[in-house]
């Protein structure tokens, strides 16, 4: 008898509705109970505080191995890594795979006017100070990229090596940035509220294209943009399952769905897009002052049905001193998710210094 009262009062509990109790004024955390038993993640939480917020990261393998720091995009979380993971720390690293404010086991906004492309930045270099991550390897997948190609180019004596893969760090300088900014701000607002099957039509006339045009680029990702920003709760899975053209099982869904009760705890998903062009000429002169002098291995690899971010890859291949290019054959935006024992397999022969300039323009499958 006592173990059915025990059960009902268990599952009761579990099926309360999670509006969220705020553990700080307009700052909601998702319960942990939320992350019972996701699919293929095993992995212990670890927790850090930045500016009254708790940022979550998982700390993997030897703390005396070699540093690997994994940055998710949009609209996932750290479990977006859980296949590239294993072989990671197999081979010895260590393997750190943070939450960004907003998204995953870490604290969340509910104001939307509280998140800002610098924040991220400054939570993702403060995390590396306070883990001292030293002679690190960095790889950002979407908005992954954006972020951590930042924190790199802000702290570059941490960190070894770069890997990138479907992202870019899309930059203007002087009065033009500050334009393109305003320009994009103003479509966010003219296309106003975009329905998901809006989005899905722009998506699939954008994807299904060799190679799209900046107009049609353009096109998708305003829509995205005024989708995303103006959603009440985004179907995040929908999200994955559109613009990484994969399927996914009902127990990935949930495990990508997990970290959000309501659509109040997604306002740090909701409004990361339209971050993007905030700080164009900042990024600007990090790639002028960094990255065009890179002297260390950096490695692209981009899907090869990549299509949101595929007209990114060029500016690493021009302004990237000798850079390794290797393509992912069939893999689209959610690399990670689609071929991450590829990735990983990548990464583990990158940092061992297995891959080199002659080895650009091959196919993943050759490795």
């Amino acid at each position: 008898m006592d173990r059915v009262i025990l059960l009902a009062c268990w599952l009761l509990l579990f099926s309360l509705p999670s509006s969220g109790e705020e553990v700080a004024p307009g700052v909601l955390r998702t319960p942990d109970l939320r992350f019972a038993n996701l699919a293929d993640f095993p992995y212990d939480a670890n927790y850090a505080q930045f500016n009254g917020v708790r940022i979550h990261y998982l700390d993997e393998g030897p703390k005396t191995g070699q540093p690997i720091l994994l940055l998710h995009g949009l609209p996932t979380w750290s479990y977006l890594y859980r296949k590239m993971m294993p072989a990671l720390i197999e081979a010895g690293h260590r393997v750190i795979v943070p939450d960004l404010i907003g998204f995953g086991k870490s604290d969340k906004f509910v104001d939307k006017s509280d998140y800002s492309y610098v924040h991220h930045i400054e939570t993702i270099k403060y995390l590396v100070h306070s883990l001292d991550l030293r002679d690190a390897t960095f790889f950002g997948q979407d908005w992954g990229g954006m972020i951590g190609l930042r924190v790199v180019a802000e702290m570059p004596d941490r960190f070894a090596r770069v890997a990138v893969s479907n992202t870019g760090m899309v930059a203007r300088a002087g009065i033009t940035g500050w334009l393109i900014e305003k320009v994009l701000a103003f479509m966010i607002w003219w296309n106003g509220p975009v329905t998901f099957e809006e989005l899905r039509l722009s998506a699939d006339r954008a994807l299904s294209l060799d190679n799209p045009s900046a107009t049609d680029g353009a096109r998708m990702f305003s829509k995205w943009m005024a989708h995303s920003y103006y959603a009440d709760d985004l179907d995040i899975s929908g999200v994955i399952t559109t613009f990484g053209r994969l399927e996914i099982s009902d127990a990935v869904a949930h495990g990508y769905e997990a970290p959000y009760p309501s659509g109040e705890y997604k306002a740090g998903v909701h409004v990361l897009a339209s971050l993007i062009p905030t700080q164009l000429p900042e990024n600007e002169h990090y790639w002028r002052a960094v990255y065009e002098r890179w002297d260390k291995p950096f490695l692209v690899t981009f899907g090869s049905e990549e299509r949101i971010t595929i007209r990114m890859k060029q500016e690493f291949m021009d302004r990237v001193p000798n850079p390794i290019d290797i393509d992912l054959h069939g893999v689209g935006h959610f690399s990670p998710e689609e071929a991450g024992p590829e990735l990983s397999s990548l990464l583990n022969k990158f940092i061992a210094g297995q891959l080199d300039q002659a080895n650009s323009s091959g196919d993943a499958d050759r490795y």
